[in-house]
């Protein structure tokens, strides 16, 4: 197994979900453990010396300046756990809670936050053993950090709250009995350490960066066959058009799908037909589909940056100097998770009018609704029904969640990022686009066949064979939940782009913008 040296590595959003799903080992090396002892090492002589630190010795939000007595410090850790703890609503995925411990360690890692080892190392134990904190979506408001999630999160340390076990939530007591695990105690800063911080925020980030990568690569892949099945042209996605325009995501998208195409025998049935161009959902994938990839570079670059970052506060550079800042505030990443849900949905919204295009008929070169009888049958019409429902849908989701603002803490968080719902919405509008390309697919496959006995390039074929190994031909009404779930399976088990990748390589074709690397599978 790999393994991930906290507090030292680089950490990506592929290499944290790794960790998550136990197929990469985070350790912390003599190094780091010195590091984090030396940080532990000055807040005990910032409380021996009685100076007056945030957090340490003081109440915290509007009660700052309440001075706690030495012997109080580590009930004040305490306290701050359960008093925060007052998230509301269901629980997020056992996932999710994971990487916000993976990540919580890794920023506790870097050594500027004060915390004692065997507080990292207890959460260490806790990831390995995947046992996983219940935390409650709702509660955050991404200003001092996540807060409610965090403290909820934590609360096992010291022996309360709840854990996954068995797909249940387990009395934390009960667990550690399990296991002949006592609580542990927090020192001087630790709850602060522990629940200042963007982990609920950042982790949903994570998750939501690797999505929408599968997510854009299957986008691309049902396109190409959408464009197969309705005698799409080749010539939008031809070079030297982008070379003029070279976005990245733009040149990248165009290129992928021309190298899939080229050499079709189903293209050059109709290269000189009379249509002069074709609606804007074929001609301009490149250009809406490589704007949602352009978006993704940057949400990337962010969280990543985040990931890697020391988000609680005070920091602790030295027993002489803490800083007391601002950098919990969520407002860094809320945006770019507002911005990707909106690079999200038009993914959607794209796909759903090509969904459409699909069922206007002869002019595509495809019977009316995608099926040669209609009238006694009503055909893929009311599949149309779904996308464009789900895509509305996406569109309410759409308001940046970053564009409100409510003081909480007595007016001492007077501006607040709301990065948390940013972060909710994001993979809601992610799984919704999933939806709405699981019925693409089902069209495409369906626009295709009526090409037979014509062929477009393998790695087109091999797509459409192993749609059709699982979804059938629909010649006349049917119930339709078990297809549209198989369709949805294909979408999100990246299956139909591992298809893809493999005849790529199998037939030499240069898949995947022709290796231009900004857009590896991530």
């Amino acid at each position: 197994m790999n393994s991930f040296k906290y507090g030292e590595d680089y950490l990506s959003s592929s290499i944290a979900l790794s960790i998550a799903k136990s197929t990469c080992e985070g350790i912390l090396t003599e190094e780091t453990i010195e590091k984090i002892n030396q940080s532990a090492n000055y807040v005990q002589e910032i409380v021996d010396s009685g100076k007056v630190v945030y957090g340490i010795n003081t109440g915290f939000g509007p009660l700052c300046t309440t001075l706690i007595s030495p012997q109080d410090t580590k009930k004040l850790q305490e306290n701050i756990l359960k008093s925060h703890a007052v998230g509301v609503g269901d629980p997020i995925d056992k996932e999710l809670s994971k990487l916000m411990m993976i990540l919580k360690v890794h920023a506790l890692a870097k050594g500027f936050s004060g915390i004692q080892l065997s507080t990292v190392e207890r959460i260490i134990w806790h990831i390995q053993n995947d046992l996983v904190p219940v935390v409650p979506k709702q509660g955050s408001v991404g200003a001092s950090g996540d807060l409610a999630p965090l403290s909820h999160l934590f609360l096992p340390l010291i022996g309360l709250g709840k854990i996954w076990k068995e797909g249940k939530p387990v009395d934390t007591a009960t667990v550690l009995a399990e296991y002949n695990m006592e609580p542990i105690h927090l020192g001087a800063k630790e709850g602060l350490a522990l629940i200042n911080g963007t982990q609920f925020m950042a982790a949903h980030g994570v998750k939501a960066v690797v999505e929408m990568n599968r997510l854009m690569n299957n986008a691309d892949l049902i396109a190409t066959l959408m464009i197969e099945g309705l005698n799409g042209s080749i010539k939008p996605f031809f070079a030297e058009l982008h070379q003029l325009r070279p976005y990245k995501g733009n040149t990248f998208v165009a290129s992928t799908i021309f190298n899939l195409l080229k050499g079709s025998e189903i293209l050059e049935s109709h290269k000189n037909c009379s249509r002069v161009q074709d609606p804007y959902s074929l001609r301009c994938i490149p250009q809406v589909h490589g704007a949602s990839r352009n978006a993704w570079l940057h949400f990337k670059e962010i969280i990543e940056t985040e990931i890697n970052s020391v988000t609680d506060n005070p920091i602790i550079i030295n027993s002489e100097l803490t800083i007391s800042g601002g950098s919990f505030h969520g407002q860094p990443i809320a945006l770019p998770l507002d911005y990707a849900t909106l690079a999200v949905s038009e993914l959607g919204n794209i796909s759903d009018r090509r969904v459409y295009l699909s069922l206007e008929g002869e002019t595509n070169g495809v019977p009316k609704l995608l099926m040669k009888t209609t009238g006694l049958n009503s055909g893929f019409m009311i599949l149309q029904y779904s996308t464009a429902a789900i895509a509305s849908e996406n569109k309410g989701l759409c308001f940046p969640a970053s564009a409100d603002s409510i003081p909480t803490s007595l007016g001492q968080e007077d501006h607040v990022s709301m990065g948390s719902i940013s972060g909710r919405k994001l993979l809601q509008v992610l799984d919704n686009v999933d939806k709405i390309l699981s019925i693409e697919l089902l069209c495409a496959a369906q626009a295709k066949d009526f090409h037979n006995p014509m062929k477009s390039t393998a790695v087109v074929e091999a797509m459409h064979k192993h749609i059709r190994s699982k979804i059938p031909h629909i010649e006349e009404d049917q119930p339709m939940q078990e297809i549209l779930d198989n369709a949805l399976s294909m979408i999100k088990s990246g299956e139909l782009i591992q298809v893809a990748k493999e005849t790529a390589e199998k037939s030499k074709v240069a898949y995947l913008g022709d290796g231009f690397g900004y857009f590896e599978n991530y």
